[in-house]
């Protein structure tokens, strides 16, 4: 191996992970969502340790156990927040304008904070419980200082309509970056955000398509037929301003001042993945349901008239609630099989190819100045992932 570059490898096998995934999901059901916590921790050990820059696996090391404990600190911590912003807001609202839309509006807004600290607070205890060649990822503790400006730019992102966007990812994603470490080195975010344009011009077009649409709809209706052309246009290139922002932002990162990296993501393998995937899994889950339903429907025809053909009318209303038990069981074994088998199929046909493709297109340069890096002390975390998990923000891997 080339001791200058090193590629990523992917060793992840599908049929693996549809069994821990099947395994872990039916043991969060049964458990009434408690084993979530282990799930993603399970499976995060998983594709952590399929990922393998330079040959070497990453390791994760967080435990179910501290999610658990974070969730519940996280949940009473919220639960004060916004019992009392909550009380505050419903008083002055009846106080002052005799009425609660106020109070519910400006509750809305008193939780996109949280939102953004609890998005900030994850990432922080993802990347401190990683680790790769032995050593310890880590980012700086500035949640709030990420929560304030991240309302300031999807503020300007908004009263822009959108347009400024890749002026919003690049600063948020530099200030994660320029406080994110490796060992005892730290990354660094170079570039404009102003690079990332270009990939945002299908984005632009589908937007510019959209609000066409929109005001001239309001003077003749045909023209809301645009919509047709430019709401997939927005879709295509939302996408493809994500896939091509990220292979931007990658190809200017450092890791010190000599670490480079290279990626080489593509916008129409990822398309495929999120169109196809969906495609299939949507298709064998209706598959599924449908075979259970229709071998329900064969037993309750041949089975039902057998048992109460020559029975008394005692016995054959005996039969008919039997019928409807068995119809209630099957209609909860449908409900819980689609919410598991959903979850496990987007595993197989999405999240895992997006894995790989993601993986193996980065490529770490000069590499062997990674010998000189130390080992960082670990971070401590009273509440994980707990706000996070709380208020269901990046629920997958």
């Amino acid at each position: 191996m080339d001791i200058q570059t090193l590629n990523t490898d992917y060793v992840g096998q599908r049929g693996r992970l549809f069994w821990l995934a099947l395994k872990t999901s039916v043991l969060t059901v049964l458990s009434l969502g408690f084993y979530r916590f282990w799930m993603k921790t399970r499976l995060r050990r998983y594709y952590w340790s399929a990922i393998r820059p330079g040959g070497t696996p990453l390791e994760y090391t967080g435990t179910g156990v501290e999610k658990l404990m974070g969730f519940l600190i996280a949940v009473v911590v919220l639960a004060f927040y916004i019992g009392v912003f909550n009380l505050i807001l419903m008083f002055l609202s009846f106080a002052l304008l005799n009425d609660n839309f106020a109070a519910y509006a400006m509750s809305f807004v008193g939780i996109i904070p949280i939102y953004f600290y609890a998005q900030y607070r994850a990432r922080r205890y993802v990347l401190a419980r990683t680790r790769w060649r032995g050593l310890r990822f880590g980012i700086d503790p500035a949640a709030w200082a990420y929560a304030w400006r991240a309302m300031l730019h999807w503020l300007a992102t908004f009263l822009t309509l959108g347009f400024l966007l890749p002026r919003q990812v690049f600063y948020l994603e530099k200030f994660r970056i320029d406080r994110t470490w490796f060992g005892g080195m730290r990354f660094h975010q170079g570039g404009r955000w102003t690079m990332l344009i270009r990939p945002a011009l299908h984005y632009y077009a589908g937007i510019a398509i959209s609000l066409t649409a929109v005001g001239l709809g309001m003077i003749e209706e045909s023209f809301f037929l645009l919509l047709l052309l430019g709401l997939p246009w927005v879709a295509f290139g939302w996408v493809r301003f994500r896939v091509g922002g990220f292979r931007v932002l990658a190809n200017h990162k450092r890791l010190g001042e000599a670490i480079g990296f290279r990626a080489t993501i593509r916008t129409g393998r990822v398309l495929g993945i999120y169109i196809f995937g969906y495609l299939l899994a949507g298709l064998l889950l209706l598959a599924g349901l449908f075979g259970i339903l229709i071998a329900f429907a064969i037993a309750a025809a041949f089975i039902g008239p057998e048992l109460s053909g020559n029975a008394p009318l005692g016995a054959n209303i005996h039969v008919t609630r039997l019928l409807e038990t068995s119809g209630y069981l099957v209609a909860a074994l449908a409900y819980f099989s689609f919410f598991i088998f959903w979850g496990v199929l987007l595993q197989i046909f999405v999240t895992f190819p997006l894995m790989k493709h993601y993986a193996t297109s980065l490529v770490l340069t000069n590499g062997h100045h990674l010998s000189t890096i130390q080992q960082r002390p670990r971070d401590a975390f009273s509440e994980a992932e707990g706000f996070a998990e709380a208020l269901d923000i990046g629920a997958a891997i």
